[in-house]
């Protein structure tokens, strides 16, 4: 990749400090360049369609939307960017989350250093990368799938529950995430309603426990 043009990459990660921290490993790359930066995931959305970058890479748990909803949504509207989760958390379901939010590799935070400029190049050349954790528990799952002749258990929730039960935890009124959404504040109430019902919760501080369980959310 000597003559060829650099990749453009879109990093997004709600710690400044992580984020310069990740931009000096890529910069330092002749064939790699970060052309812009986001501190959450609803920004990431914004400048990706701004700026086309050929690479995101981003943190999962960041505000408004989560590097998950982020991958989701890029996946669906710029299909061309390629995208890399990189996150603290070696985690088996937010593993099989990610690939399944169309990302083609997982880093983790700890050993970023090592992998993600391999990871990068990995990527760019169409081939998913992960780390060695990542591989035994895809190896494991496989293997207990088949044996019990199961399939992956669906979501509890859809996509959009998500993305409210993410804002309603972070404390935005239905107003608020009514707005951020485009939708109207009646469809968030009937929305957080449905996501009570299902999760067999009673309210809010209720939704806001279970976000920070499953990773939506920080503590």
């Amino acid at each position: 990749m000597t003559d060829a043009s650099p990749t453009r990459i879109l990093l997004a990660d709600d710690h400044a400090l992580v984020r310069r921290g990740v931009r000096l490993i890529l910069d330092g790359e002749p064939d790699l360049t970060v052309v812009a930066e986001a501190a959450d995931g609803a920004e990431a959305l914004e400048l990706a369609r701004e700026h086309r970058p050929d690479l995101a890479i981003l943190d999962i748990a960041m505000p408004r939307l989560t590097g998950l909803q982020a991958a989701r949504e890029l996946s669906r509207t710029l299909p061309e960017t390629r995208i890399l989760v990189l996150t603290m958390y070696d985690n088996e379901q937010f593993f099989f989350e990610a690939l399944a939010a169309g990302a083609s590799g997982y880093v983790l935070k700890s050993v970023a250093d090592q992998d993600l400029v391999q990871a990068c190049h990995a990527t760019m050349r169409g081939e998913p990368f992960l780390y060695p954790g990542a591989v035994n528990a895809l190896i494991h799952n496989y293997l207990d799938l088949a044996r019990e002749g199961r399939t992956l258990p669906p979501k509890a929730i859809t996509d959009r529950e998500e993305q409210i039960l993410k804002l309603v935890a972070e404390g935005h009124t239905s107003q608020q995430i009514a707005d951020m959404l485009v939708i109207s504040p009646k469809t968030v109430e009937r929305h957080r309603a449905n996501l009570l019902a299902k999760l067999g919760l009673k309210d809010r501080l209720e939704l806001t426990r279970y976000a920070i369980r499953v990773g939506l959310i920080e503590p």
